[in-house]
């Protein structure tokens, strides 16, 4: 059930407060546009400054819209293991088909240390594990044999990779017994070489904005078609790289704002978009036709 283009869905904010209404919008919209699963209150979905109640109120709209229409994986992780339990029970009450785990980020613990996190997660919870590994944030890095012991835990299922680095599907696929584990990109720009080594899908930002595209170049991959997803990943590409022109996810929410969507607006740290890098976002968007 998880593959293909997962949307890393962006949280809209109207006056500082969670916008329900504009979140029910954009979640009807992706089940329209063919998005195969959504993430909530991941990294995209600005998780680390939402109260809890909000991070709650995200997963419940979103599975009240989405449940049975696409793999729903919500995001649940914390470096504090008690914080990532509460979410992911959260999760399960709502019916997500999976969770998103990320840790280490401040503690910074060893493998060790990282094995005992998930492992404390797994045995205290009933919801299917993604792990995601995204050392450029969490500072730390889930190394391949720590995966391939992680994915020995029954509901420990797949990983999110934004390591940006190509060979570790390729390592991975060596070490890790499971026949089912899921490998996803965890980046839009190297989505199609994933693929290639292996890679079922990608959690996508640049879906935020273009669902239906990045929904044919996953669909073609999947089908082996590696040209004609080349051709098409080609065409994506400048929008892929202005989504992170400036701190995430500045770009995606300016760019929904074009599509009616919702606000632009962020929450601090985040800052709103620079003039020059709006005009580029909508150069950009106009070209493909999305505006």
């Amino acid at each position: 059930m998880i593959h293909g283009s997962i949307v890393a869905l962006i949280t809209p904010f109207s006056n500082g407060k969670l916008d329900e209404d504009a979140l029910r919008r954009i979640v009807s919209w992706h089940v329209e546009q063919g998005t195969d699963g959504i993430v909530p209150v991941g990294t995209t979905g600005e998780c680390p400054t939402l109260t809890p109640e909000e991070h709650c109120r995200v997963i419940e709209i979103t599975a009240e819209i989405a449940k049975g229409k696409m793999a729903i994986i919500a995001g649940a992780g914390s470096n504090n293991p008690l914080e990532a339990i509460e979410y992911s029970k959260v999760a399960e009450k709502y019916g997500a088909d999976a969770t998103l785990h990320v840790a280490g980020y401040y503690n910074r613990p060893n493998q060790d240390g990282l094995y005992a996190h998930f492992k404390t997660l797994h045995d205290a919870t009933n919801v299917p594990i993604v792990l995601y590994n995204i050392p450029g944030r969490a500072v730390v890095n889930i190394l391949p044999e720590t995966v391939a012991k992680l994915a020995e835990l029954p509901r420990v299922i797949g990983i999110k990779d934004a390591t940006g680095n190509l060979e570790r599907p390729w390592i991975e696929r060596q070490l890790v017994k499971k026949k089912d584990f899921v490998w996803l990109s965890g980046e839009d720009s190297t989505a199609v070489s994933y693929n290639v080594a292996g890679g079922q899908g990608v959690i996508s930002v640049t879906a935020n904005i273009a669902p239906k595209l990045v929904a044919e170049v996953q669909a073609l991959t999947e089908k082996g078609d590696y040209l004609q997803a080349r051709e098409k990943q080609d065409k994506l590409m400048k929008l892929h790289k202005l989504m992170f022109k400036e701190p995430s996810p500045a770009g995606a929410k300016y760019a929904a704002s074009l599509l009616g969507l919702c606000s632009e607006e962020c929450r601090l740290p985040i800052m709103p978009l620079s003039d020059a890098t709006k005009v580029e976002i909508k150069n950009a968007m106009r070209k493909l036709g999305l505006i």
